[in-house]
């Protein structure tokens, strides 16, 4: 089947606070495509649990992640056309059309995650490093994934002085070139 951007399945990765969300609906909603951003605060939510609570608890038990992983990439499989946003898309979903990257310095981050949970900055950095450093140890231990090296990615793009709108111009048009 010839690929079009109506049927490209684009995978987005980044720590949090890298705009990973926010980016992936942009260009989802602006290529028609659906948006798949299933994570561990969606669990937590659904388990009506603290994130920190969620968070923990997967540092102990793999069946968080698992959970997490396995709904998501079914989710991007079920038909193609997607926009698949999760710390370990590029990786999980090796079949992607385009493979995307988002990186920005742990500074940044808090800052952005401060923003939209609120929180005293240093206390929300701390808490994001130490995420960062659970995270990674889980998915090498998981899935002998090293989230620190992406290097394979067909797009890494720092985020740390770009507006979301711009990040997502140049997904899409990354996708063009790529897709057409």
């Amino acid at each position: 089947m010839e690929k079009t951007l109506n049927t490209v399945r684009i995978a987005v990765s980044g720590k949090s606070g890298c705009g990973n969300s926010t980016v992936s609906r942009m260009v989802a909603d602006a290529l028609g495509l659906r948006f798949i951003n299933f994570t561990l605060r969606n669990v937590a939510a659904e388990k009506r649990m603290e994130l920190s609570e969620v968070l923990e608890a997967a540092a102990a038990d793999e069946y968080w992640d698992r959970e997490v992983d396995t709904r998501q990439v079914s989710l991007a499989r079920e038909k193609s056309g997607c926009v698949l946003g999760s710390r370990l898309a590029i990786w999980l979903l090796p079949e992607a059309d385009l493979k995307v990257y988002l990186k920005a310095k742990s500074e940044t981050r808090a800052a952005r995650i401060r923003k939209r949970e609120g929180g005293e900055l240093e206390t929300v950095e701390a808490f994001t490093n130490e995420r960062d450093r659970q995270d990674r140890e889980r998915f090498l231990r998981m899935y002998s994934i090293d989230n620190d090296d992406y290097t394979f990615a067909d797009l890494i793009i720092d985020t740390d002085d770009i507006a979301p709108r711009e990040i997502a111009a140049m997904i899409i048009e990354k996708a063009k070139t790529k897709i057409c």
